[in-house]
């Protein structure tokens, strides 16, 4: 048997057909979904985007961050935001060792800066350069007429938004069609790896595209599926901040129109590399999943509080909630849900205990399979969520959000207010101390020295405490 693991960077759940939408047009997932087992309750123990693979790729927890510390070549504002530890095991290494050929094939750039090792143990790994602040190319200078058209009056004179388009639009100065596009790239770029590896016994493959995360540029011809018309400033960044601080409705329908658009975008090519396996022969004997590492707020309200962001607090469903997918083979569930609570983590250790593969040193992840035919078998009664010094705490019942000292609680009921809108914490603060008493105990039982350290370098990720330009400059874009 073999895996294909794809990873789609700030895919919302609630942005796939599959999962619900109703105007989404996501037909490949889609497709995918009526063959595969859909996890409706799977989160990462930490986020946002490093902290993330760093439990997928070893099925070892990030959170509570033990060890933390900055490295040169990038920031250390983001607790977990670091190289996979020397000595976790990753999924490379251990299918490599049980003779399997690796492949590891992305544009998410933030795997590959200095101090990095993402790409340890596999046989061969590809980078698409050329996403955000990629230090790639020096020139062409871009003119600022070009980046001025994705500008409002409110950004316009903002430094950290023009040097940021201003490197992105010079990566990316030489597009000429959709196929120079980063989802055609790198899709295309794993159809081929799989073609050319027809020899080898067992394939690893990890894909990983950081679309549709922003900038939100895709060809004219997916935003006009979702915005046909042309009488706006094409927005495609996000503010980090509430909307209606900085877009009109009309600014923030082109943009939620832009992001569509790219999911749209990804899926058509997900859908290439699909037909590329099947062609192939391996999709008869090769497990596939497909999950995102978080969300992102795009102002559909109530549910995203205002939002056009990603945050730690008010962390929403449209954040936290990912997508998780898992076709097996020989049909093991396809079609079929799955509301188990689940890490993704768990979904590492799940997919080696598919392959018949037991790892040499033990993981924190837990084997969930089992729930897929049996809904009694329990996995876990809670998660903990870290973003920063902030935590977020879920169980069937309770959504719980705050920092390590319990300030700033939002208690949410989730089964009588799935979109999370009125905030309980005041009428069950023994709820809350409850909630907050699971984080500390994940952490170990006390608040990590890390985390105290970290307590102010990470505040931005409180909304209502910054101004536009203090956030904008906080969140850098990651």
């Amino acid at each position: 048997m073999n895996l294909v693991l794809i990873v789609i960077d700030s895919l919302r759940q609630d942005h796939v057909g599959a999962y619900g939408n109703p105007w989404i047009h996501t037909p490949h997932l889609d497709a995918f979904a009526k063959e595969a087992v859909i996890f409706t309750r799977c989160y990462s123990d930490a986020l946002p985007t490093l902290p993330m693979r760093r439990s997928l790729h070893t099925g070892i927890r990030t959170y509570p961050y033990i060890g933390h510390r900055g490295y040169k070549g990038d920031g250390d504002r983001w607790l977990g935001w670091g190289p996979i530890p020397e000595e976790q095991d990753t999924l490379s290494e251990i299918l490599g060792a049980n003779g399997f050929r690796c492949a590891f094939i992305s544009d998410t750039y933030h795997q590959f800066k200095p101090s990095k090792n993402f790409h340890r143990g596999f046989d061969s790994w590809i980078w698409i350069r050329g996403q955000e602040m990629d230090r790639y190319r020096t020139g062409p200078v871009i003119p600022e007429t070009v980046y001025l058209n994705h500008l409002n009056d409110k950004s316009k004179d903002n430094v950290y938004v023009k040097r940021f388009l201003r490197k992105y639009l010079n990566n990316n100065h030489d597009r000429r069609s959709e196929e120079d596009y980063f989802p055609a790239l790198v899709f295309k770029e794993s159809a081929r790896w799989v073609l050319e590896n027809y020899d080898a016994d067992k394939i690893f493959l990890l894909i990983d595209s950081f679309d549709p995360h922003e900038p939100w540029d895709p060809p004219i011809h997916y935003r006009k599926l979702y915005d046909p018309d042309d009488d706006v400033v094409d927005q495609i960044l996000s503010p980090y901040y509430y909307w209606k601080e900085v877009f009109t409705p009309r600014e923030l329908k082109r943009l939620q129109a832009n992001y569509a658009g790219e999911v749209t975008m990804v899926d058509r090519w997900f859908g290439f590399f699909m037909d590329a396996l099947k062609i192939s022969g391996r999709l008869d004997d090769t497990i596939v999943a497909v999950i995102s590492d978080h969300g992102h707020n795009l102002g559909h309200d109530p549910q995203d509080k205002g939002i056009v962001g990603k945050q730690g607090h008010p962390i929403t469903r449209a954040v936290a909630d990912l997508v998780l997918m898992i076709r097996h083979p020989n049909a093991e569930g396809a079609g079929t849900v799955c509301d188990a609570l689940v890490y993704v983590h768990d979904a590492t250790r799940t997919l080696l205990g598919m392959l018949g593969v037991n790892p040499k040193n033990e993981m924190e992840g837990k084997n969930f399979w089992p729930a897929v035919t049996d809904r009694s078998f329990k996995i876990r009664d809670h998660v903990t969520i870290g973003y920063g010094s902030l935590i977020t705490v879920i169980n069937d019942q309770w959504w719980y959000n705050a920092d390590f000292w319990g300030e700033g609680s939002f208690l949410y009921d989730v089964k009588k207010d799935p979109k999370l809108t009125e905030n309980l914490a005041d009428k069950h603060p023994q709820v809350c101390k409850e909630m907050l008493n699971l984080a500390i105990e994940d952490a170990g039982g006390e608040i990590p020295e890390v985390v105290h350290r970290y307590r102010e370098k990470t505040k931005v990720f409180y909304f209502a405490e910054f101004p536009f330009e203090t956030a904008q400059r906080g969140v850098s874009f990651r």
